[in-house]
């Protein structure tokens, strides 16, 4: 078969224009919120290029939206060959984080009907709901249902952070569907992603063959104490829930220099009761996100932060809760298809390298049940979940043609 290769501008022009529903005014980011208004909008816009590319549109019970590719000499009852990832965006996102993977496997379908490859399995293209667990928890909910590792009726009975109930605003944008979850186990699962840090960009390297996905823990902490007066309350006689929160921030810091090697946390939102200049906050809700590709060493970092809290709230005679939000062991990908990434990449041009990814991704969910595997792209200064991020039209390129690859020769494609 002669070289395939996709066509960069007109991927680089559907990203543009997915990127102008919910754009963030003077940059070039978006905000889509899974399941919004602006969420169903780009679902809209989405579905409307899959149907003109004549494929099969199936949306599941958790709004997982699947666009199948049959050719001529396709065996319907063969497995597809999956790619795809997400367009829900957190609340300041970018145009690059999840889009890409699902707009370049579009463009991937476009060109083996153009080039009219004859493909023995079917090609499908994904989208998952709520993959960034911005609005709803946890991450990666819509591919975690589509494996079957949630109960479907349970995350439809998710809150989100601002109260609504998730079938509810599944209902509101129309993408409540009747295909069943779990849904059909593809072939393959490949995903290509920005790689939302900076290992590509400063190595020099064009392509990274993702070899595995960090584990994750998100825990919300939640601290009660006793407001008074900011003035008249002795230091040793407060019960500060803003104060144990900030040593808590200040410990998860400190658990990671301490802890070094791939060890991660951060503390992303921190919210006090009453919230005002002069009073002893009498209650703080925060999150604790830990990170680490060793499951053994991330239950250290649990269990390390869980004794802290207990101590601390021993001093401040404070009551502290604890409530898992998310939490997935570490990932390893289908080595072989790392192999295929690597050495298609290789045959293309492109350097490369294997590497760990330190975000959580549809693909983590959907190798529990297939083969799978990431190929990543550089990110302009490690930035994601920014609308700053930016990844060029070369490099997206390079990205989706590797995918190309990789995904006809699994689908048997020939001309």
């Amino acid at each position: 078969m002669g070289k395939l290769r996709i066509n960069g501008n007109r991927l680089w022009d559907r990203l543009d224009e997915l990127a102008q529903v919910g754009a963030i005014p003077g940059t070039l980011g978006s905000s889509r919120l899974a399941l919004t208004k602006e969420d169903g909008q780009a679902r809209d816009l989405v579905v409307s290029w899959m149907r003109q590319l004549e494929m099969e549109v199936s949306i599941d019970q958790i709004g997982n939206v699947i666009g199948l590719w049959h050719g001529k000499g396709t065996d319907r009852n063969l497995p597809p060959v999956m790619t795809g990832s997400h367009i829900d965006t957190v609340r300041s996102g970018g145009r690059f984080d999840g889009n890409l993977g699902v707009l370049a496997g579009l463009e991937i379908v476009q060109i083996i009907k153009e080039q009219k490859v004859l493909t023995e399995h079917p090609v499908a293209v994904s989208f998952f709901t709520g993959e960034e667990g911005a609005r709803f928890a946890p991450d990666m909910l819509g591919s975690l249902v589509y494996v079957g590792g949630l109960d479907l009726q349970t995350a439809l009975n998710t809150i989100s952070v601002n109260g609504e109930k998730l079938s509810d605003e599944l209902e509101s944008v129309g993408y409540s569907g009747t295909a069943p979850c779990p849904g059909i186990t593809p072939k393959i699962f490949l995903e290509l992603h920005i790689e939302q840090g900076p290992v590509l960009e400063s190595e020099g390297i064009d392509i990274g063959a993702v070899e595995s996905v960090q584990g994750i823990s998100w825990t919300e902490l939640t601290i009660e104490g006793q407001s008074n007066h900011a003035g008249t309350t002795p230091m040793t006689m407060r019960r500060d829930a803003g104060y144990v929160a900030g040593r808590i921030s200040t410990f998860v810091r400190e658990l990671t220099d301490q802890m070094g090697g791939a060890q991660v946390g951060t503390v992303g939102k921190v919210d006090l009761t009453p919230n005002l200049v002069n009073v002893v906050a009498s209650k703080a809700s925060m999150t604790v996100d830990l990170r680490n590709t060793s499951e053994a060493m991330l239950r250290e970092a649990e269990d390390r932060l869980a004794t802290f809290c207990e101590e601390v709230s021993r001093k401040e005679s404070v009551k502290i809760a604890s409530k898992s939000l998310a939490r997935f062991e570490p990932v390893e990908f289908n080595q072989d298809l790392v192999s295929q990434i690597s050495t298609t990449a290789k045959n293309l041009g492109y350097t490369t390298r294997q590497m760990t990814s330190g975000a959580g991704h549809d693909a983590q969910m959907l190798a529990r049940v297939c083969p799978a595997a990431m190929i990543f792209v550089p990110s302009k200064g490690g930035l994601s979940h920014n609308p700053a991020e930016y990844t060029s039209l070369e490099e997206i390129s390079a990205g989706a043609n590797v995918l190309l690859d990789i995904m006809v020769n699994a689908a048997g494609g020939c001309r």
